[in-house]
């Protein structure tokens, strides 16, 4: 069996494990979808992975700067935390929808919607600092020095490509027009409780430095 299956194996369970832990993306995805519906959460997704892409970018390169520069950590760390504590109230003060007909087009155009959703999920992601900390400590420890860049290049593509489509899944189950009818009366406070998670995790890591 070759050695960089095994190490793709081993790096790909890691990442999966991590993957399926709910953080803040999670609460984001959620959040959006059961509102604005699982369409309208695919530019959140692709900017969730596009950030998450940005960091294995640097951890491909050898930039471990962010976590060997105390300031700038701390700096990114506080960044993200106020960033979490703004998503969570905007979805706390989030109106409740009227009804349960499918969602009406909005005044702004479908392409200004998506770059609004992929900044949202770009920021979400980027300003979340153990993201820059995982990858780079999942490179440095689970991949060998020896493994040619085109290797390493595409286990960062299949990763960036697994949190697209983990991130999509969620989107599309929990803002199905099925699933969103079945929760109808619960979706204000399915919106409110992913508000909530989200200013808490924001308040937890201001409250402990990180």
């Amino acid at each position: 069996m070759s050695k960089y299956f095994v190490e793709f194996a081993a790096l790909a369970m890691a990442h999966f494990l991590a993957l399926i832990s709910p953080g803040p993306d999670f609460f984001l995805i959620v959040g959006t979808s059961v509102r604005e519906g699982a369409s309208r959460a695919t530019g959140l997704c692709a900017g969730i992975a596009a950030a998450n892409g940005a960091y294995i970018l640097l951890a491909l390169t050898g930039f471990a700067f962010i976590k060997e520069t105390p300031l700038l950590f701390t700096a990114l760390r506080t960044a993200g935390a106020l960033y979490l504590v703004y998503l969570g109230v905007m979805l706390l003060k989030a109106p409740r929808r009227q009804d349960s007909s499918p969602l009406e087009p909005e005044a702004e155009s479908s392409g200004t919607n998506r770059r609004r959703q992929f900044a949202a999920g770009f920021l979400s992601a980027i300003l979340n600092p153990k993201n820059a900390v995982f990858y780079l400590s999942l490179f440095t420890v689970m991949v060998s020095r020896d493994t040619p860049p085109p290797i390493q290049a595409s286990y960062g593509l299949w990763m960036v490509l697994a949190v697209f489509f983990w991130d999509l899944s969620i989107a599309q189950l929990a803002g199905s027009e099925k699933v969103r009818c079945r929760l109808d009366r619960h979706t204000h406070w399915i919106e409110k409780c992913s508000g909530g998670a989200l200013l808490l995790l924001g308040a937890v890591l201001l409250v402990r430095g990180g």
